[in-house]
């Protein structure tokens, strides 16, 4: 049965583990000398998921974070050659925003710089523990709360 005592150390694990999982992401980010940061990268990731171009307020609202953080966030982007703001095609009051070619190919170094560290975190684990852990994973990410 679970105590308050091995919930806190689960929690405490959950936290060390994402700590673990930042960190080796972003030496992989800085070896890659990508010149990203991990929150360019996670909007880029974000921006890759949309059909047609969104607006910054869609952008905000995806990453959950305030319009002010997504601005910033493009304004580095865009001034690097990886995103672009465009106009709305059927509002030109709207801005939207754009992946560059170079965007395009900066996010596949992305990935691949996020299988690497999956590689690395999950390397001790038999292919059958990983298997159990996407199980688990996948229950508390499911999980709507």
């Amino acid at each position: 049965m679970d105590t308050p005592d091995s919930d806190s150390l689960l929690a405490e694990q959950l936290l060390r583990l994402t700590r673990r999982v930042h960190r080796i992401q972003k030496r992989q980010l800085h070896e890659r000398g990508l010149g990203v940061t991990p929150a360019q990268s996670r909007l880029l990731r974000t921006l890759a998921h949309w059909e047609t171009p969104p607006r910054m307020a869609d952008l905000a609202e995806r990453l959950e974070v305030v319009p002010r953080a997504v601005t910033t966030l493009v304004d580095g982007l865009e001034a690097s050659g990886k995103v672009r703001r465009v106009p709305d095609p059927a509002n030109r009051r709207v801005i939207r925003i754009e992946l560059t070619d170079d965007g395009v190919k900066v996010l596949q170094e992305l990935h691949a710089a996020r299988r690497a560290a999956a590689e690395e975190i999950l390397a001790p684990l038999t292919d059958e523990q990983r298997r159990a852990l996407g199980g688990l994973l996948d229950t508390l990410v499911d999980t709507h709360g």
